[in-house]
């Protein structure tokens, strides 16, 4: 059996975890359970007859080499993509970032600290800080792969919580400002709504969307201000992985490679924008609302009668 991430990191890991705990204490029969969630390496620690292994290999030129043996312990780590989602970002808000990046140096060099957008800059560094003060604090509890917040029952309940604000947000909000119009509170309580996908279950665009709907901004500019909050937490955790990359000594190839995965994934995410903002403008946040209701309540009855792992 073998795991891949999801659109979520906390909820693949959280459904990996649980399977995988599941084989080991209930099932027990004897299976490999391959995942690139490093996470899960100790489970070997909890669970009986769990042992970490991993397969080695070595490059050669441009290719893999298995060598067909099986060595203990875990391998390396995994690492993920948040670079493909800043640059589908940007790119799609190119006009936006290149006009606040432009617009606040412009206002330095003037001295002008009351232009719009050397305050809007000044908005998302500071809307910025509370996920990453709660992302530290919370970090234990959050990695640990025997944390009560990894179940499914969390993230059902996660998903029912959310489509229920999302609805209030709809019915409630008036639709009626612009991101010409937003203030400092905005941004505050649109940045402390980033701290709820900390929460498995719970999606950064998801949360914030809902915050910025309920300080009454249209949808598709609700939309607009999610994501422009959101490039510099993306654009860390981005560096981040980057810098993991090459402290891994990663060769030319596994670069190459690693560049046309990230133009795959900006396409598939820039996609997945387009298509957001296309209902937001056109519909409503109803079509989110229905799906996230109907999921948690399929992961409610399904841990209820057994069909799922809690």
């Amino acid at each position: 059996m073998c795991t891949r991430r999801g659109t979520s990191t906390f909820d693949g890991l959280a459904l990996a975890w649980a399977i995988a705990h599941t084989l080991a204490e209930k099932n027990r029969s004897l299976a490999l359970f391959a995942t690139h969630y490093f996470e899960l390496t100790s489970l070997a620690g909890e669970a009986p007859g769990v042992v970490n292994v991993h397969v080695e290999a070595v490059e050669h030129g441009d290719t893999l080499v298995f060598l067909h043996s099986v060595k203990e312990g875990p391998a390396n780590q995994s690492y993920g993509l948040q670079v493909a989602a800043l640059a589908a970002v940007v790119s799609y808000f190119w006009a936006d970032v290149r006009g606040i990046a432009l617009g606040s140096l412009r206002a330095m060099r003037r001295r002008d600290f009351q232009d719009w957008n050397f305050r809007f800059a000044v908005w998302i560094v500071l809307a910025t800080l509370p996920i990453v003060a709660a992302g530290l604090l919370l970090s234990p509890v959050l990695n640990a792969c025997h944390s009560p917040l990894r179940t499914l029952t969390v993230i059902a309940i996660a998903c029912v919580v959310m489509a229920a604000l999302l609805a209030l947000a709809e019915i409630y909000s008036r639709h009626k400002r612009t991101l010409d119009h937003a203030t400092l509170n905005d941004a505050m309580v649109i940045g402390l709504a980033q701290i709820g996908a900390l929460i498995p279950g719970v999606s950064r665009s998801g949360s914030t969307l809902t915050a910025a709907l309920f300080r009454d901004l249209e949808r598709a500019e609700a939309a607009r201000f999610s994501f422009l909050l959101g490039v510099p937490a993306i654009a860390g955790a981005g560096a981040k992985e980057l810098w993991e990359l090459h402290k891994a000594h990663l060769d030319a190839h596994g670069w190459s490679v690693l560049g046309f995965g990230l133009v795959i994934a900006s396409l598939s995410a820039f996609a997945a924008i387009w298509g957001l903002l296309r209902i937001l403008e056109r519909f409503s946040a109803w079509p989110f609302v229905v799906y996230r209701g109907l999921m948690g309540i399929f992961l409610f009855v399904g841990v209820y009668f057994g069909w799922l792992p809690n």
